[in-house]
């Protein structure tokens, strides 16, 4: 069981929907401070003043940065550990949607989470940890598992991300960091960054295809995903996967291993 009280989390993508949840969901769970990396500087605002009015002064920060540069990234670690003086939990959250700058999706996405991961395992919270250990959360999706038709960039995305958190979440590398690397897979929940115009598809029948798949669906709220985001953090094991879906308690999925002669 990982205690979060008196920890320290930096989240990216917390200006809205996910992260912003996620946010607030750390503070009410007793974490000391949050800073939240995101590119847009008047939303992210209305966040902080939000989580300042709640929480009270010196809880949390905005850090304005894109995941997809790295020394952007490095610096909001930097200014973290300048605020607060520690980093305990790295939520990789921030996402990037339009299939056809599919560049910029796996940059934010994928290589974002990668930049992400790599920085807090290796760089960061080895060195300014609250305790001895971490967690790293990747939020992936539904799709990243099953595969989303009308999204094929983004579903490559999210199932790199599960990749991710396999290998570095694995025994070896938790061994020697005491660092939990852990992936939560959220289903289909109610934020901005859900795709509504045509120009975020490929073609015409990918949109389609879309609107077929989406007419009988009902989204979360995205604080069904910072709760089980929360209950991963506490109970998970590095390297696991978990489902986050129809405002349900999270669970694990059993993914295939193979062994290591068969490799």
């Amino acid at each position: 069981m990982f205690d979060v009280t008196g920890k320290v989390a930096l989240i990216t993508g917390g200006s809205q929907g996910i992260g912003a949840a996620i946010a607030k969901e750390f503070l009410q769970a007793g974490l000391r401070g949050v800073s939240i990396m995101a590119r847009s500087e008047e939303t992210s605002m209305k966040v902080i003043k939000e989580l300042t009015n709640e929480f009270g002064e010196g809880k949390a920060v905005f850090i304005k940065g894109d995941v997809s540069d790295r020394q952007q990234f490095d610096d909001a670690f930097k200014r973290t550990v300048g605020v607060f003086n520690n980093i305990d939990i790295v939520v990789n959250n921030a996402i990037a949607r339009g299939e056809t700058a599919w560049e910029r999706i796996i940059a934010v996405n994928l290589t974002g989470s990668i930049t992400g991961t790599i920085l807090a395992l290796e760089n960061y919270i080895p060195k300014y940890a609250s305790d001895n250990g971490g967690v790293i959360i990747n939020i992936s999706s539904s799709a990243g598992l099953h595969g989303f038709p009308p999204l094929p960039v983004y579903t490559a995305s999210k199932s790199g991300i599960i990749g991710l958190t396999r290998a570095l979440g694995s025994d070896f590398h938790y061994k020697r960091t005491n660092i939990k690397v852990i992936a939560v897979c959220a289903g289909y929940t109610d934020t901005p960054a859900i795709f509504t115009d045509k120009s975020d598809f490929l073609g015409k029948a990918y949109f389609d295809l879309y609107e077929d798949y989406m007419k009988n669906l009902f989204p979360q709220p995205a604080s069904a995903v910072s709760k089980a985001v929360v209950t991963v953090i506490k109970e998970g094991c590095s390297g696991s996967i978990w489902i986050a879906d129809n405002s349900k308690p999270p669970y694990e999925v059993q993914l295939a291993v193979k062994k290591e002669e068969e490799q």
